[in-house]
């Protein structure tokens, strides 16, 4: 088990009435953690219409988490 923060923006706050939380986790990578977390929150999005940053940079959904790590998930974005 690891130690990820997780910061929620955008419709993920409304989603899960949080800004952040800090979450012990077996998931060892993005997909997997946006897994455990739909099956605690009901979201607005399905992975395959985000992107994901980890420690600020984005990443892939199948890169390899580490204890520690900042993840942000980031929905599609719009605008006019």
């Amino acid at each position: 088990m690891m130690k990820i923060k997780i910061n929620y923006f955008a419709n993920f706050c409304s989603d899960t009435g949080k800004d952040f939380e800090i979450l012990e986790t077996a998931a060892s990578t993005p997909q997997e953690l946006y897994q455990e977390l739909s099956s605690r929150y009901t979201f607005s999005f399905g992975l395959e219409a985000l992107q994901v940053a980890i420690n600020c940079e984005y990443q892939t959904m199948d890169k390899q988490l580490k204890d520690g790590d900042i993840v942000v998930f980031i929905p599609p974005v719009s605008g006019g």
